[in-house]
């Protein structure tokens, strides 16, 4: 479906891809494997990211039209400039690190499922639209408009 309505609020296209030493949601809580990984991340084209002021490893957050997600940023030459890809699965702690566990919504949270909208599904497969979201992203300390 599309939306030109919500394109110039949200201009960036949303996808996700799974981080490959975790088991999708699982196994944050295991120091050997967080140590790789210890913060949720959203990748982004370095163009993108110097239009909004953002920085590598910068805490930035998500918004679409219907939540938020707070990652730090990593810059991706590859992507195309209007692409964002953002890590899910994101809510164990991990007690030996010292590293948090993050919320399903509110302000802390990191939950790439609240971002999507599943009002409209494939009506072959019944899934929803995982990788095809609109969104923007701002640095965390930065209020939005």
């Amino acid at each position: 479906m599309s939306r030109p309505d919500l394109a110039a609020r949200f201009p960036l296209v949303l996808t996700t891809a799974k981080v490959v030493q975790f088991c999708h949601s699982q196994h944050r809580s295991l120091p050997r494997l967080r140590r790789h990984s210890p913060d949720p991340q959203v990748e982004l084209h370095p163009s993108a990211a110097r239009a909004r002021g953002i920085a590598a490893d910068d805490w930035v957050t998500i918004e679409t039209p219907r939540a938020t997600m707070r990652a730090r940023a990593r810059l991706n030459g590859s992507l195309a400039a209007d692409v964002v890809c953002a890590q899910f699965g994101w809510w164990q702690a991990c007690e030996p690190l010292g590293l948090p566990g993050y919320a399903a919504d509110g302000p802390g949270a990191a939950n790439y499922n609240a971002l999507i909208d599943t009002a409209v599904t494939d009506p072959l497969s019944g899934t929803v639209p995982l990788r095809s979201g609109l969104c923007e992203i701002r640095r965390l300390d930065t209020p939005s408009s």
